[in-house]
């Protein structure tokens, strides 16, 4: 599966994810600073669900309707980045 993911997203998720198989393009690796338009664009282009802690991009998708492929909000407060990882890894693999 095609993903990219927000500068909200550890590390770890990416990372693992990479390791579990999935093309994963982060934008703190290849846009650092990239406005939330920008990165929405980016992965509604690559057809790529988009991985965000943030929840802005739903005023961009509902409110503006902007075109998209997809939105995974990862909102798991409290839990460290590698415990993120397991959780987002083992969901993605049973969806």
């Amino acid at each position: 599966m095609k993903f990219v993911a927000d500068e909200s997203i550890d590390r770890q998720i990416v990372d693992r994810l990479r390791i579990d198989g999935h093309k994963v393009s982060y934008v703190a690796e290849s846009d650092p600073g990239l406005a939330d338009p920008g990165v929405l664009s980016i992965s509604q282009t690559g057809g790529a669900l988009l991985l965000t802690a943030d929840k802005d991009f739903g005023e961009l998708i509902f409110r503006r309707k902007l075109p998209h492929s997809g939105v995974l909000l990862i909102r798991l407060a409290g839990l460290g980045p590698d415990v993120k990882a397991q959780i987002v890894s083992r969901a993605i693999a049973d969806h």
